[in-house]
């Protein structure tokens, strides 16, 4: 039996081989990069990431082998031949939909030994385990940050060259990541895929339900380290931190005023720019904020109840 996932082997020859894939007995290593293999034909085939032979031409990221770049280009082309026949979910490649169709039946063979915590395939659990381990070995060579994945590093180096080879076909914008290219494409589609089993609510992101879920729950589990005060939402919990900080980030580009979130910076320039966007439909009037349309609503369902009295 395995000690870190505790699969059982039928022969010590399958435990050496499944062990080689927890990292154990990983004797060939890659100059370019920190990675290990148990074979040598796999550090070979890896080293193609690190030349041109199977480069992406629209995001120029490379790959061990024509198949994986094939699959690749589909994330451009938005072409996503396999189907989960239990849901419209569609993937571009194969072992994205076994993943997703363990995600339907609960299956999550690839337990942590050192939490309670299950994963649906190994790749996760790996990431998972650098949690525990303190392990970030993805460094930035551009800056100083460190990152438990590859896929985490090269979504971050995005953030210094600006690069977003993910483009949406339906309209002009593009992404760092394809799957923020993949919730983007929902808004043009309607789909909302992920639906609460507490009420008829549903959702276009999985993120979006976990958070949903906790108006049910009322589970607010970001603590503030400074106050007592608890927050259902990570986003919540770090612009309630600018209170204590006293730090506001958002600058305004045509006057010296900052401001503690965007959304607060997005108001404030429309003094600068005069645009109204909330517009009432009972009359011609607009405001710059919703909560003024509200107010100014009022008005109107206290005049129509003045004019029943009479």
């Amino acid at each position: 039996m395995c000690t870190v996932c505790t699969k059982q082997c039928k022969t010590k020859v399958g435990l050496d081989v499944h062990w080689a894939r927890h990292g154990k007995g990983k004797r060939y290593s890659c100059t370019q990069c920190e990675k290990h293999f148990a074979k040598h034909r796999l550090l070979t085939k890896h080293m193609n990431v690190h030349s041109d032979r199977y480069k992406c031409s629209e995001c120029g990221k490379c790959f061990q082998s024509t198949h994986d770049l094939v699959h690749h280009s589909r994330v451009h082309n938005t072409e996503k031949p396999y189907k989960c026949h239990l849901c419209d979910e569609a993937f571009n490649v194969s072992e994205r939909l076994d993943n997703h169709i363990r995600i339907h039946m609960g299956e999550k063979a690839y337990k942590c030994a050192l939490c309670d915590k299950a994963f649906s395939h190994l790749g996760h659990l790996s990431i998972h385990m650098r949690f525990h381990t303190g392990d970030r070995p993805y460094k930035c060579s551009l800056c100083d940050k460190v990152f438990v994945s590859s896929g985490n590093l090269r979504n971050h180096k995005r953030t210094h060259t600006g690069d977003r080879p993910y483009k949406c076909s339906l309209c002009d914008k593009a992404f760092a990541r394809s799957e923020t290219l993949d919730n983007h494409m929902r808004s043009h589609t309607g789909d909302k895929p992920y639906k609460c089993s507490l009420c008829d609510k549903a959702f276009s992101r999985s993120g979006i339900l976990n958070i949903h879920m906790r108006t049910h729950t009322g589970d607010k589990p970001h603590k503030c380290s400074l106050c007592d005060k608890v927050f259902s939402r990570s986003g919540i919990l770090n612009i309630h931190m600018r209170t204590h900080t006293g730090d506001k980030p958002y600058k305004c580009s045509l006057c010296d005023k900052v401001f503690l979130t965007s959304g607060i910076l997005n108001i404030h320039m429309r003094t600068h720019t005069g645009d109204k966007p909330y517009k009432c439909s009972l009359c011609d009037k607009a405001f710059r904020q919703s909560g003024n349309l509200i107010a100014h609503r009022r008005v109107h369902t206290r005049k129509a109840t003045d004019h029943q009295k009479f």
